[in-house]
């Protein structure tokens, strides 16, 4: 395939040396001549192991050029991958000028375009910019919708500086964001031959997905780092405690607790959560991200109740009360948090919690759901049918999967608010 790369930085120079190694036909695209002349002449513009190598070898059998004339460019390719700069504001914000002004260069070329002609977006950008920002500048461009002849779709790029060739030829997994059948069927061409898997899904997405990669390594170094702060301060090997803590491949390396749901509850993790919090603070130590864990738990459970509130029901019926399914442990719930919250706000509550006895709760669970609602045994009803017939609006922190499907059958046309993302999932390991 004929394929041009607008942007000769990391991504596009590695992008482009490895699909030429396989045979593909690229044209590099850039405005720096001296990108232009390292690439025509073989070199890498940036330091990645391998790819010098690559591009040689590309240029010297006939299947990589680099060009700054980027309507020849587009002539002579039938897709383009957008693989420029996209830096940040003062503010914080994306800066998208350089994606802009590529947009309007690929459509007014592809005007002359006789056969299809897809536009790949690589650079990353947040949710919302491909169907917001790039669909509009390429159609106005274009002088026509998208659909028939010029289409566009998210290609989210997974390359790790120093690691980007063999990245590339090893992907974790490949993700094209779009509407059309077609349009992924048309770029999964390309990975014909790759060990991965390949993701469709919708353009959101899978832009919001390689934030969500960014983000999770950030928050890992940043967990590391304040741990071993913590370490640190009592004379522990940091690095001894992050490998015990690696060691864990049931839990805390694994895909255990990423499933978004409600906000964390039960007798240890606020518990211990408060305890470092207080050990830090007693240390003099600066520990931002620990120090905003309860907090951000928190907000969930004030998140949950602005939504109940908005919906103007009065009756709610609220299934689930312990902190998490299978289990009577009612301490730290953020069920009975968000229950106490209710009725102060004057809502008429019912609840009901297939593992939650009233006469089984002894010692401490059993004083805390009296502190905490003291009227509980007027709140809790002893079936799913009780519940809905006593409710105008049903609030699901947690439900067994065989009672799904005839929870969503028994309410009828009342709300359902899923705070716990359980109706549409499978049962959880964690």
């Amino acid at each position: 395939m004929k394929i041009a790369i607008f942007g000769l930085g990391y991504v596009g120079t590695v992008s482009a040396g490895c699909l030429a190694a396989r045979g593909h036909q690229l044209i590099g695209v850039d405005p720096d001549e001296g990108k232009v002349r390292a690439v025509r002449d073989g070199r890498s513009p940036i330091l990645e192991p391998g790819l010098s190598e690559l591009l040689s070898q590309a240029v010297r059998e006939g299947t990589l050029s680099a060009t700054s004339d980027w309507e020849r460019a587009v002539a002579d390719s039938e897709m383009a991958w957008i693989c420029v700069g996209t830096p940040s504001r003062e503010n914080g914000d994306v800066d998208l000028r350089f994606v802009r002004g590529v947009c309007e260069q690929i459509a007014i070329g592809a005007k002359n375009h006789t056969r299809p002609y897809l536009v790949v977006l690589r650079s990353t950008v947040p949710p919302g910019t491909t169907r917001s920002v790039v669909t509009p500048i390429l159609e106005e461009n274009y002088g026509n919708t998208l659909g028939g002849n010029l289409d566009v779709c998210f290609h989210p790029e997974f390359l790790r500086e120093g690691h980007g060739v063999e990245d590339f030829e090893n992907p974790s997994r490949i993700v094209i964001g779009t509407d059309q059948r077609g349009v992924a069927t048309t770029l999964s061409n390309l990975y014909t031959g790759f060990n991965a898997a390949v993701t469709r899904t919708d353009l959101e997405t899978a832009e919001l997905v390689k934030y969500c990669d960014n983000t999770w390594h950030a928050l890992k170094v940043a967990f590391a780092n304040e741990m071993g702060t913590v370490a640190e301060s009592t004379g522990v090997d940091p690095g001894r405690l992050m490998e015990i803590f690696r060691d864990d491949r049931k839990l805390n390396i694994s895909d255990a607790y990423l499933r978004p749901g409600f906000a964390f509850g039960g007798s240890c993790l606020p518990k211990d959560v408060r305890a470092l919090r207080h050990f830090g603070r007693r240390q003099d130590l600066t520990l931002p991200l620990l120090e905003s864990l309860l907090p951000s738990n928190d907000e969930h459970i004030d998140r949950a109740l602005r939504r109940i509130v908005l919906e103007g029901r009065r009756r709610v019926g609220m299934l689930g009360l312990s902190f998490k399914a299978s289990t009577d442990d009612l301490r730290e719930s953020p069920l009975v948090e968000l229950s106490e919250r209710l009725i102060g706000k004057g809502f008429e509550l019912r609840i009901f919690d297939q593992d939650v006895r009233l006469a089984a709760l002894i010692g401490t669970n059993r004083d805390y759901v009296d502190r905490r609602l003291p009227h509980i045994a007027k709140m809790l009803v002893s079936s799913i049918e009780e519940l809905v017939t006593e409710s105008e609006i049903l609030v699901v922190g947690h439900v067994r999967p065989e009672d799904r499907a005839r929870l969503v059958r028994l309410a009828g046309d009342r709300p359902i608010l899923d705070i716990g993302r359980v109706l549409a999932r499978g049962p959880s390991p964690d």
